[in-house]
């Protein structure tokens, strides 16, 4: 009978939100109410009602991006999107995740980011995927297990990347009609995207994709080969005449942060139809490692102050994952929220931290989620009380030693020329001298608060 009346439930929760999305800026306010009511923590919850205000006020830069995105998105894309994300990621999703991660001890994340495939059909310089074999893959029947056991915990999200993804386009059409409730996000670099799979993204309707770019087009293709930047602005075109939803995933170092930071480079995406853009830092590993590409610490300070104010004028979504501790509550990896599969099958805490304890293809997700490595991180999370330093690979690389230590964990490189305490090593310079900046910022930011208190 209880689970008669929560099926009943949730068919009339999504009835009612596909009535609502028909016309969802005539409903904003039935939508925000729907929102206020999805489980999560209080610092997301303060987030919210920011937002709310913003959407509220048709001047602001969040109206204008919710009024692009309902009115431009087809309906049945539209309406797949609200059901997958909203209600079955969100609103059903989290609790059943908090249920089970109190049943089994250890934490069930909101994502799983799995790649099918190494193969890629360009070569792209820092590669964070690039010293994997490039020949594994995942068969369909993996996938298919591994996404029926994430539903089985509550995870809906899925995150697929490579390799490049649609090297398997074929296989993620029939992985996402079979999952239908699930939303599928893809990374890719853009260049296989063509009418065919736009037509089958726009019939399953539960498919986005972030477009991998460096910055405009001299940038871009000088890392991802010539001619790339234009391939993926007439993806973009094409994706946005069949209204899908899409955005960019962009790295940042030494050499484009400024050229990323700009709004000029902000004002294109937002020309284009990009929803989102996820901004992140280059990390020294995978093909061609070099600690000099990696931003500046002055230069990433730089960057999300620059981010915040687009957040407060710009109708489109960003996050800088490096940046963005305070609203994560730090690191996301280890299982915490997320958690990488590579396509050999070695279950990774994070995309760039390339050490296991176990494989995918021996163990069930239930099973990976519980492993050594990933106990040591959750246990550990987050890694600094200065969220502006949330990461165990660049902010804080001895707890990526210890983790490793611990955890008797193995490398997932093809070649693993170094230990874990050497790569730490390595990074303990940049680690100490974002430190001082960061440190100053959380300090500074802490007491303008308390002031602020004190005179309320």
């Amino acid at each position: 009978m209880d689970l008669a009346h929560t099926y009943l439930g949730e068919k009339v929760i999504e009835q009612g939100l596909k009535f609502i999305v028909k016309r969802p800026m005539d409903n904003m306010d039935r939508i925000l109410e729907w929102v206020e009511k999805l489980p999560m923590a209080p610092h997301q919850r303060a987030d919210v009602q920011s937002v709310k205000e913003f959407l509220r006020n048709k001047d602001t830069n969040w109206y204008r991006l919710a009024d692009r995105l309902f009115t431009e998105i087809d309906p049945h894309v539209r309406e797949k999107f609200a059901v997958n994300f909203f209600l079955n990621a969100n609103f059903l999703g989290v609790p059943k995740q908090q249920e089970m991660a109190q049943k089994l001890g250890y934490s069930v994340p909101f994502a799983i980011l799995i790649d099918p495939t190494e193969r890629c059909n360009l070569s792209c310089t820092g590669c964070w995927a690039g010293d994997y074999q490039r020949k594994e893959e995942l068969d369909f029947d993996t996938l298919d297990r591994v996404l029926t056991e994430a539903e089985e915990l509550g995870i809906y999200f899925i995150v697929v990347s490579g390799g490049e993804p649609l090297v398997r386009k074929n296989d993620i059409i029939k992985l996402a009609e079979k999952h239908n409730s699930q939303v599928f996000h893809l990374f890719t670099n853009g260049t296989l995207v063509d009418d065919e799979f736009i037509g089958e993204m726009k019939r399953v309707g539960n498919i986005t994709l972030a477009f991998s770019i460096e910055g405009f087009e001299q940038t871009t293709d000088a890392r991802r080969g010539r001619g790339v930047f234009k391939k993926v602005m007439d993806a973009m075109d094409r994706m946005r005449k069949a209204g899908l939803i899409y955005g960019v995933s962009t790295t940042y170092s030494r050499n484009n942060t400024e050229e990323l930071a700009s709004e000029e480079f902000v004002d294109m995406l937002v020309d284009k139809g990009v929803t989102f853009a996820w901004y992140f830092t280059y990390i020294p590993i995978g093909k061609d490692v070099d600690i000099s590409m990696m931003a500046t610490p002055e230069q990433r300070a730089y960057m999300y102050e620059r981010i915040l104010e687009y957040r407060r004028t710009k109708p489109v979504f960003i996050m800088d994952f490096w940046n963005d501790g305070e609203a994560s509550n730090g690191c996301i990896a280890g299982g915490r929220r997320y958690l990488h599969i590579n396509a050999r099958g070695d279950v990774e805490p994070c995309a760039f931290v390339h050490y296991a304890t176990c494989n995918i293809k021996n163990v069930s997700l239930q099973e990976a989620l519980g492993s050594p490595l990933m106990r040591a991180y959750q246990k550990r999370q987050p890694f600094n009380q200065n969220l502006r330093r949330p990461c165990p690979i660049i902010d804080n690389p001895e707890m990526l030693k210890e983790m490793v230590e611990e955890s008797g964990a193995y490398p997932t490189q093809l070649h693993a020329d170094e230990t874990a305490e050497e790569f730490a090593e390595k990074l303990t310079p940049y680690a100490d001298s974002w430190a001082d900046i960061a440190d100053r910022i959380w300090e500074e930011k802490h007491s303008e608060q308390k002031q602020a208190l004190d005179i309320k």
